[in-house]
């Protein structure tokens, strides 16, 4: 009786039991600052509405967000952070562990924390294999 128990128990855990996260492996090649939005402030405050004393001039300054390039194994990644308020500087030239869920990219960087950030992937570039095209070796 108290076998039947324990197989049971052995196999509801191993039903429940999650598949293991499977990372890639990339590099950081690069960082560049890029326009992602305008920061308007208008001025304006609550009293000044009422009493008509404010001016209309609106300060506006350009924002900018950080975007990375990762080179994975066969593609080359442009990602950008998804919290925009409190981005984590990444080491340029370290590797780096990813992986694609739903929306987004989860990455982690092996030196720096071991913490898994949610990054937005931009755009996607095939990487060159090094082998010559067809069209090059016809030529």
């Amino acid at each position: 009786m108290r076998s039947i128990l324990v197989t049971a128990i052995l196999f509801t855990s191993l039903c429940y039991a999650k598949e293991p996260k499977h990372y890639q492996t990339g590099t950081l090649l690069q960082m560049d600052s890029v326009e992602c939005g305008v920061d308007e402030n208008s001025g304006k405050s609550l009293a000044g509405e009422v009493l008509g004393t404010d001016s209309g001039h609106k300060k506006s300054r350009e924002l900018l967000c950080q975007e990375y390039l990762l080179q994975g194994e066969h593609v080359i990644y442009r990602i950008r952070p998804r919290d925009d308020k409190h981005p984590v500087l990444l080491p340029v030239g370290e590797r780096a562990q990813f992986r694609i869920q739903k929306d987004k990219m989860l990455l982690q960087v092996e030196d720096l924390d071991q913490k898994e950030r949610e990054y937005n992937v931009v755009s996607m570039t095939p990487r060159d294999s090094g082998k010559p095209t067809e069209a090059a070796s016809r030529k």
